[in-house]
């Protein structure tokens, strides 16, 4: 919704417009005039402020600063438990089996600065999509921002405002201000002269002025901020099933630890510096630390990427969530539509002649505190005449009508035909007629009583329809298309008239546009707007709780909901969404609660987000197998090392290449390809239907082929040579597996990795830096022989875990 200026009527009636208020407040009116022509604060009064300290500087939930950033990467369990086990590697063996150190660090830069490149973008882009609160200072009114705002300041409140600060309010023209954020209360809230307004609540009609009395982390909203706001974070499957992955992992540390320690020193009988070595080569293969630095590099460039497109990620975990959506709610105006409307035509009614219902038209929209796009185009159409106006009601999107009283004119009302003269049934006929072509039409109606906004309107006597035009974006019939082939169900959600906003669903190609499905008729249990719900597609004169009772509805059937909107109604709607989606344009509460922004209005690039998240919910897939085959291959190699009571089958050297070039380098790059596979629920389950065959087959093949060279005698140096090599042949192919298909690309990169290791074999430096060979002697053939068996084994096993895979 547009914003307009509380003294937004025609200059000529300037003078008038203090005196416009509500009926409601007019015991207040001379302390409403005198409030009115205040200058607010100086600049020196504004000086001496900010020297005390008074300022706005509340804590920002999604603000990081590098310090945050570089401690959150670095001071991990895992990062200690790692660091630690280098450290003592450093110690008791050569430095070549400490390398997997270098590789923690070397991950741990790669994922700060990544981090800190996506908090710098969100902070410029933030600084873009910013709702900017307006005072007044010195008499004349200021757009700043929110943290410039000092306490004692003057804030000038518009509909769509969210407030920043908790303050008193001093002069009210027909101000509601919506609490439901902050207290649960579902209806908004009179405000009149004396009232006290809370930060994290937003005007839904009318206009005025606060003062600020609470600033900063005095704020109400700025308590919500520290104690409870950043706990209120977006669901993320994703971090969820890495989590329990870790945590799952974790238990298995200290015993295989302490059990493999035990057995290498006391029933293989090793040095204690052989047995230390063994020991941590099995422990750190487990961990699989670069697991959530990938994820975290993945969220971080997609985030990048997304704002090189205008969209602003206000919450991280929302570029995976809109990849899960399966139901997307649109608003009609400012999401389906062009932005700006213009007036079509005046259908006169009744006897009342054209040129008074043009001043009527002109008058009422000149009257309004702010106008909303609707009444802009009135007003540009039908000038003020100047009526001496007694009284105001605001527009609501609740009530969808707002009315001016005017001294010798009587009260003119303007709004929805159906709100305001539901009886009148040739009326009636007319708008639907007109609204069918996807127009939206109003109607100027006058009554001979006071109109108050706590009362339902009596006898009014319709005079004229207001037909007003929108635009079908020229992009949005081809994103609707786009959803629908991806099977996310698209549903149209309007305050406007229902054959209106049919008429624009069915230029956009939404199912079912033509049966829109008014909702002053929708049932009030929720079970029941689910059925509704379930066959209908376009809604109208949605009221902003009954958007909200559509989007619990929904998931009530279990649907992932995103919800994109513009104005104040659909605030509460987007809160309850599972991916609140504003434009930029919109209303500064709307951009407030939402996880995205579209800072240009074009609800086009809707699919290169979806895009962005099934990229980082297919990649970071495709990386978790092959991390965790890696922990259950560790383990169980562990395992069997301490059954066996024999020396650890690798050095950490060994370990560390066949990591690196298995898992390490190809998952990095794996983790920021395109990918463009569907979201599929089940991540956690699918993860380990892949990661525990395969871990096992590589476990079972490395150690039959380590058994097997000791039981031929071949030197420990052999038969670790040996291990190694069957290892690599059997995780190549796990990577080769998890990265189908395997395009041109992803062939490659699996034939530059088994380069890398052939290299390692043949290449005299590096065969001895890492301790393995490859030749004619018996070990080899046995470990290539071993290795292909594994690697054909672990091909067998995906077809089948395929199914599985596939299911529910």
């Amino acid at each position: 919704m547009s914003l307009g200026h509380p003294d937004s009527a025609n200059s000529a009636n300037s003078a008038n417009s203090a005196n416009s208020a509500n009926s409601a407040n007019g015991a207040n009116s001379a302390k409403t005039a005198e409030s009115a022509h205040s200058i607010g604060l100086t600049q020196a009064e504004v000086d001496q402020r900010i020297a005390a300290g008074e300022t706005n500087d509340a804590p920002d939930a999604n603000s990081r600063s590098l310090a945050s950033i570089v401690k959150e990467n670095t001071l991990t369990w895992f990062n200690f438990l790692i660091g630690s086990m280098w450290i003592v590697m450093l110690i008791v063996a050569p430095w070549q089996d400490s390398l997997f150190g270098l590789v923690i660090v070397a991950n741990t830069l790669i994922g700060t600065i990544q981090e800190y490149r996506a908090s710098r973008t969100l902070e410029k882009l933030a600084v873009i999509g910013e709702a900017k609160p307006v005072v007044r200072r010195d008499g004349s009114d200021q757009e700043i921002s929110a943290a410039q705002i000092v306490l004692g300041d003057l804030i000038v409140l518009r509909t769509g405002d969210q407030l920043v600060v908790d303050g008193e309010i001093e002069q009210s023209q027909g101000l509601e201000i919506d609490e439901s954020l902050l207290t649960g209360e579902a209806d908004p809230v009179d405000k009149h002269v004396g009232d006290s307004a809370m930060s994290g609540s937003f005007v839904v009609a009318g206009s005025g002025y606060m003062r600020a009395t609470k600033v900063g982390r005095d704020s109400f909203a700025a308590g919500l901020t520290e104690a409870a706001k950043q706990f209120q974070i977006t669901n993320s499957e994703l971090r969820d099933a890495i989590n329990k992955f870790i945590r799952y992992v974790s238990y298995f540390l200290l015993p295989v630890g302490i059990a493999l320690l035990l057995s290498q020193l006391f029933r293989a009988k090793l040095p204690l510096d052989e047995s230390i070595r063994g020991t941590i080569a099995g422990v750190v293969t487990m961990v699989p630390e670069g697991l959530v630095l990938l994820t975290s590099i993945a969220m971080a460039v997609a985030v990048i990427d997304l704002a090189r497109k205008r969209v602003l990620v206000q919450d991280l975990p929302a570029v995976e969530v809109l990849a899960r959506v399966d139901t997307v709610c649109a608003d009609k105006t400012g999401t389906l539509t062009e932005p700006g409307m213009q007036v079509q035509e005046t259908i006169p009614l009744g006897d009342v002649g054209l040129a008074d219902i043009e001043a009527a038209l002109g008058a009422v929209a000149a009257s309004q505190p702010n106008a909303n796009p609707t009444l802009i185009a009135i007003e540009s159409s039908y000038p003020n005449p100047g009526w001496q106006i007694t009284e105001s009601v605001p527009f609501s999107s609740a009530r969808k009508w707002s009315s001016a009283a005017f001294v010798d004119r009587g009260t003119w009302i303007l709004g929805a035909p159906e709100m305001i003269d539901p009886s009148n049934s040739s009326m009636l006929v007319h708008a639907n007629k007109s609204a069918a072509s996807g127009a939206r039409v109003l109607v100027l109606a006058k009554s001979a009583a006071s109109v108050s906004s706590d009362e339902n309107l009596g006898v009014v006597d319709s005079v004229a329809l207001v037909v007003i035009s929108q635009t079908l974006r020229s992009d949005a019939a081809e994103t609707v298309t786009y959803f629908l082939s991806q099977g996310v169900n698209v549903k149209v959600i309007s305050g406007d008239n229902a054959e209106t906003v049919g008429a624009i669903a069915s230029q956009a190609g939404v199912p079912g546009a033509d049966h829109p499905y008014d909702a002053r008729n929708l049932p009030d249990n929720t079970d029941e707007i689910a059925d509704v719900l379930s066959t209908t597609n376009v809604f109208g004169r949605v009221t902003p709780a009954q958007k909200q009772a559509m989007v619990d509805a929904l998931h009530l059937q279990g649907k992932t909901v995103a919800m994109t909107g513009d104005g104040v109604n659909d605030v509460l709607a987007l809160k309850n969404s599972d991916l609140g989606i504003a434009m930029g344009s919109g209303s500064g509460a709307t951009r407030a609660v939402a996880q995205l922004v579209l800072l240009d209005d074009q609800w086009s690039v809707m699919p290169s987000v979806v895009a962005q998240g099934r990229k980082v919910l297919g990649n970071i897939e495709r990386v978790a197998d092959v991390f965790l085959t890696k922990s259950f291959y560790a383990m169980i190699v562990s395992s069997a090392t301490v059954i066996f009571a024999v020396a650890f089958p690798f050095l950490p050297r060994h370990l560390t290449l066949v990591s690196a070039l298995t898992i390490g380098i190809p998952g990095f790059f794996l983790a920021l390809m395109p990918n463009t596979e569907r979201f599929r629920p089940g991540f956690f389950r699918r993860v380990l239907l892949f990661a525990v065959p395969a871990g096992v087959i590589a476990a079972v093949a490395a150690f039959t082929s380590y058994g097997v060279a000791l039981y031929f005698d071949e030197p420990i140096f052999n038969a670790q040579s040996g291990a190694t090599i069957t290892l690599f042949i059997v995780t190549i192919a796990v990577l080769a597996q998890s990265a189908r298909p395997l395009i041109a690309v992803r062939l490659l990169l699996v034939a530059a990795m088994i380069a890398a290791f052939v290299a390692v074999l043949y290449i005299p430096f590096l065969s001895n830096f890492f301790l393995l060979s490859l030749g004619p002697e018996r070990y080899s053939i046995i470990s290539i022989v071993v290795g292909l068996v594994g690697a054909l084994a672990v091909g067998i096993a995906t077809k089948i875990t395929d199914q599985w895979r596939r299911g529910p």
